[in-house]
C-alpha cells in the first residue's frame, strides 16, 4: 500500500509550534496550493485548496524559526484523517499531512536577507576583516545539502 502526498505552495499564516505532553515539538503549517483552468466559456478559473500540514522534532523547530507566512515550501509526508466530538457531541474529522520532508524554497534575495544574514563578531569590525561565509541557512539553497535530514 502507498499513502504518500507531495505538495508545494506558500504558508498561509505564520507556523504554529507547541509541544506534546512529553516535551515533543509539533508544529503545524496552513500550505496553499493553486491551479488554474479555462471554464466552457474560455473564463481563467483560479483554484486555491488549503493543505494543513503536521512536522515534528527537529524539523518542527526548524520550520518554526525560519519560515513565516507567505514562505514557498514543499512538503512530503502521509496523508491522515482524525476523528474527535467536539462540546455538543457531534463527530469532528480532519484530513492533514503528517510530514516526514520539508524543504524551504524561497530564494536569498525573495525574503528579508537581514533576518538571515551571518552576524559579524566585534573582532572583525575593528580590524575591517571580511565575514566568513558560512553558506545558506537553508538546506534547500545548499547544493551539497541535498539530503539534510531537516
Amino acid at each position: 500500500m502507498l499513502n504518500k502526498a507531495m505538495i508545494i505552495g506558500r504558508l498561509g499564516r505564520e507556523p504554529e509550534l507547541k509541544y506534546t505532553q512529553t516535551g515533543i515539538p509539533v508544529t503545524t503549517l496552513n500550505i496553499a496550493t493553486d491551479e488554474s483552468y479555462q471554464d466552457r466559456d474560455g473564463n481563467r478559473v483560479e483554484k486555491t485548496e488549503w493543505h494543513r500540514v503536521i512536522v515534528f522534532q527537529r524539523q518542527a523547530e526548524n520550520c518554526a524559526q525560519y519560515l513565516s507566512k507567505g514562505s514557498l515550501v514543499y512538503a512530503e509526508g502521509r496523508i491522515q484523517t482524525r476523528k474527535w466530538q467536539d462540546q455538543q457531541g457531534q463527530d469532528r474529522f480532519t484530513t492533514e499531512i503528517v510530514a516526514n520532508t520539508v524543504r524551504f524554497l524561497d530564494k536569498k534575495g525573495d525574503r528579508n536577507s537581514d533576518d538571515f544574514a551571518p552576524q559579524s563578531s566585534p573582532k572583525a569590525k575593528n580590524n575591517q576583516e571580511p565575514m566568513e561565509d558560512y553558506g545558506s541557512p537553508f538546506p534547500s539553497e545548499a547544493s551539497d545539502m541535498d539530503d539534510a535530514p531537516f
